[in-house]
């Protein structure tokens, strides 16, 4: 994708892609909160594509509602009684694969784009940022439906980078606690306060379609709160890693896509020793 084809895309008048100050403001707020929002990153006459282009794929998406912990490792695990990870929820959110969106997909366009995979890199103070390997997982479409959550959850890759391209009638808030743990402590106590109700540690985002969100979500426990209302809240992830080649391991594959293909065999070993 040529730069010509991203100042289409992204309202590059508001957010210049190579301009200094944009990256250093973004690094700021990720160094501070671990978060960074740039609103209406998406040219506003793209938003009705945006949403239009999500809408379409979403009845493609593998819903497996299933019970969970804030570690993605099975709930019955051998883990002390007092463990964050014994504390169960419901996740009811869905994803649409990277292979069942098209390549004329706005989404597409920018989560392959040269362009946008330099800054995103600038933004995270990294040497550069590769397309995961995952024919699945690299891009996907992430769907919560009325009634339905996405509950309080780390990540595995130590930086997510997503847009909202469909708002949910009531609900469906992003919410998370900025570097609740970090590569070398769990804090265990922390994580266990806020899943038994604390709130104080606790950020909310109003997001809105077309908006970028740069996130740690490696070392902040979030969550995306209850749909309401009749419409569904639609997501797009854009996974990138710092290393080439990198695909999701089997179990978690299939957990998200209800399938997984030859190349989830091979995993690389994980930068830190953190429990999920």
């Amino acid at each position: 994708m040529t730069a010509p084809v991203v100042e289409q895309v992204v309202d590059t008048d508001r957010y210049p892609l190579d301009d200094p100050g944009v990256v250093a403001g973004a690094r700021a707020e990720l160094a501070e909160s671990g978060c960074c929002v740039l609103a209406d990153f998406i040219r506003p006459e793209l938003r009705e594509t945006l949403r239009r282009e999500g809408a379409d794929i979403a009845p493609m998406a593998h819903y497996d509602t299933e019970t969970v912990n804030a570690y993605n490792i099975p709930v019955d695990s051998d883990l002390p009684d007092d463990h964050p990870g014994r504390r169960t929820m419901v996740r009811g959110n869905a994803f649409v694969p990277w292979d069942r969106i098209p390549a004329t997909a706005v989404i597409n366009k920018l989560y392959r784009s040269p362009v946008f995979q330099r800054f995103v890199a600038d933004c995270f103070g990294l040497s550069e940022v590769h397309e995961l390997a995952d024919p699945l997982a690299g891009l996907c479409l992430n769907v919560v439906r009325p009634g339905m959550a996405h509950p309080w959850h780390f990540d595995t890759n130590e930086f997510t980078v997503s847009m909202l391209t469909q708002e949910a009638d009531d609900g469906g808030v992003f919410e998370y606690c900025p570097n609740i743990r970090s590569a070398d402590a769990e804090n265990l106590a922390d994580v266990r306060a806020v899943l038994d109700g604390d709130t104080r540690p606790v950020r909310r985002l109003a997001l809105r379609p077309g908006d970028l969100q740069l996130f740690k979500g490696r070392y902040s426990l979030h969550r995306v709160t209850e749909v309401g209302g009749e419409t569904q809240r639609h997501s797009a992830i854009f996974a990138y890693s710092e290393r080439p080649g990198v695909v999701g391991s089997p179990a978690r594959t299939r957990q998200l896509f209800g399938r997984v293909l030859p190349v989830h065999e091979r995993r690389p070993v994980r930068g830190d020793d953190l429990l999920d």
